[in-house]
């Protein structure tokens, strides 16, 4: 386990990197006794570091859902991270939403469901039952996810590994909400879908159902992964259930169109 000085200067390594908008080397490399708490404690100082200089917590969101992606990362169970409103954006109907790229350092982005929550959810115990009465409605969202720790090493070119991601905010940059608001019971969740548009051509397709089965689950297991550490989901608090598309690179330029079907669309580009 690192000590509490070596996570605070790895905190400051991110701030640092999400400022100069340069990435710095895995944390795993130089440290290969780190472990998925000492990531946690990483992320957890880096978001006090956020709060500090006027950030605020508006959620928390999910990854690594799928059993492939936590197959290749060499884990069993999802990452989460926090989201804080800096990192919001809405679109506005059908209008095209500039997201401005020199926030990032190189982004992707990913396709997937927010819950928005009404109640609060304190664990060690939440079911998916209590999370459906919850949560006040979901709604169509994309996840940008970036690298302040380089996705491939430098020198080696290897993949960071699930150490990094966690201690990087599990890889989140920013949010895009915006299409139709529904009832968490109103629709079936696994098959909500959406075809992800980059450019005008098809990028990705997917259902939800690829988040565990239902996108649910993740609300409830975050809501107890986080109990221990006293923290719990809040009323008005976004959670991002977990992508059901692989991420897809974006550059200036780009334009992502987000087709959810009866839950709408989000259009936006990076500029």
């Amino acid at each position: 386990m690192l000590d509490d000085t070596t996570i605070a200067q790895l905190a400051a390594e991110l701030q640092t990197s999400e400022q100069t908008r340069v990435p710095v080397e895995h944390f795993s490399k130089r440290f290969p006794g780190m472990t998925i708490e000492d990531g946690y404690r990483v992320s957890r100082a880096w978001v006090a570091a956020q709060i500090a200089g006027g950030a605020r917590v508006i959620g928390h969101k999910i990854g690594l859902t799928s059993r492939a992606m936590q197959i290749s990362s060499q884990i069993t169970e999802p990452d989460y991270g926090t989201l804080l409103d800096h990192m919001l954006y809405r679109c506005e109907g059908e209008a095209l939403l500039d997201i401005p790229l020199n926030r990032f350092i190189a982004p992707r982005v990913e396709v997937e469901l927010a819950f928005i929550l009404k109640a609060p959810l304190q664990g060690p115990d939440v079911t998916v039952e209590q999370v459906l009465d919850a949560t006040e409605f979901i709604t169509p969202a994309i996840e940008i996810i970036d690298a302040r720790i380089e996705q491939f090493d430098r020198h080696t070119k290897a993949m960071r590994k699930v150490f990094d991601t966690i201690s990087d905010n599990a890889a989140n940059a920013g949010i895009v909400l915006g299409g139709q608001r529904v009832g968490p019971r109103a629709v079936d969740r696994a098959w909500c879908g959406a075809i992800l548009r980059q450019n005008g051509v098809v990028e990705e397709t997917g259902l939800a159902a690829g988040v565990q089965g239902d996108p649910a689950i993740g609300i409830a297991w975050l809501a107890n992964k986080l109990a221990p550490w006293g923290e719990t989901l809040q009323p008005g608090h976004i959670v991002l259930a977990g992508s059901f598309t692989r991420p897809v690179a974006a550059k200036a330029g780009d334009r992502f169109e987000a087709d959810y079907g009866p839950l709408g669309r989000l259009n936006f580009r990076f500029v």
